[in-house]
């Protein structure tokens, strides 16, 4: 078993009536690559912050690598966190800020970031404040990437890349992992792009923990069920119901409940088409099940179907 770098216990952090963070406790291991998922306002950024030393908790304890962060070099030289909203200095071109990472991170390799500059077609001699935004996100990644730090956050740094930067992004982050293990946690949004590199998945949803499993146990965990409405609710009665739509006499409904073979086959003999869900699918409706709600999230909560960063 993989020894655990990160342990929060009890862990809350409140802004005046806000509570961030309520009694979160979570592991994270060595050498694995974590989701951290939740809607807007869920309160990942603020795990990560008290993590990383850059915010106090209230009350609990969050020990890395065995100690607190805060303060702490020997501990915080081998955390590497990289935000959407990275700050650089107004002078700094990309090359410099790589070389100040160079000074900071042990497992720095130079050539590898060069590598990613040509890759990301990064303009090197450009002030950073000049740069795009999919530039300035590219700046990020690579010193996310080239870094090699034991334990490295990516908070939403790569949105501002197009679909091809981002699939680079992710092609590179695996093949390095591969050859140099550290523990990587991915907060994103776009989770069907991320859920495929996902080893295990850790969901907040107004400062708890809803979900913390293995994404392999993840998978087939939860099941769509859809045909007639009276056979629907038939077959699926006594079982954890997430989310339910109806169209006349039909019924397509979202149970969190792994299906056995022979429920299957009885699914089957009825007529009933069983549908997977996505880990997408999933965080939706079980953040949609804690608030009661059993109709569609409003648009306005979802960018193009996908869940929001969380701050």
């Amino acid at each position: 078993m993989n020894e655990m770098i990160v342990e929060a216990r009890n862990l809350s952090k409140r802004y005046k009536d806000v509570n961030a963070l309520e009694d979160v406790n979570l592991s994270l291991a060595a050498n694995r690559i974590y989701g951290l998922l939740g809607r807007n306002g869920a309160g990942k950024t603020t795990l990560m912050s008290i993590l990383t030393a850059q915010a106090f908790a209230t009350s609990g304890d969050a020990l890395v690598f065995g100690k607190a962060a805060y303060e702490n070099d020997a501990v915080l030289s081998r955390i590497c966190f990289i935000r959407e909203s990275q700050k650089y200095p107004d002078d700094f071109q990309p090359r410099h800020a790589f070389r100040s990472a160079a000074l900071f991170y042990k497992n720095w390799d130079q050539g590898f970031a060069e590598l990613l500059a040509e890759e990301f077609q990064l303009p090197m001699k450009r002030r950073i404040k000049k740069l795009s935004r999919g530039q300035l996100s590219a700046v990020g990644v690579i010193i996310g990437l080239a870094s090699r730090a034991e334990l490295t956050f990516f908070d939403e740094p790569y949105l501002g890349l197009d679909a091809v930067a981002r699939q680079l992004f992710y092609d590179r982050l695996v093949q390095d992992y591969a050859e140099f293990p550290r523990t990587i946690i991915l907060s994103s949004h776009l989770i069907d792009e991320v859920a495929n590199l996902l080893e295990h998945v850790v969901v907040i949803d107004r400062g708890r923990i809803i979900m913390d499993a293995d994404a392999d146990d993840i998978r087939g965990s939860a099941v769509t069920v859809s045909g007639s409405a009276d056979k629907v609710d038939a077959f699926l009665a006594g079982r954890p119901v997430l989310h339910r739509e109806t169209l006349g006499s039909l019924a397509s409904v979202t149970v969190d409940q792994a299906l056995d073979r022979q429920a299957r086959a009885e699914a089957e003999e009825l007529g009933l088409e069983l549908s997977p869900v996505s880990l997408q699918q999933l965080v939706v409706r079980k953040t949609m099940a804690r608030t009661g709600s059993t109709a569609s999230q409003p648009q306005s909560e979802f960018s193009d179907g996908t869940m929001e960063a969380t701050r």
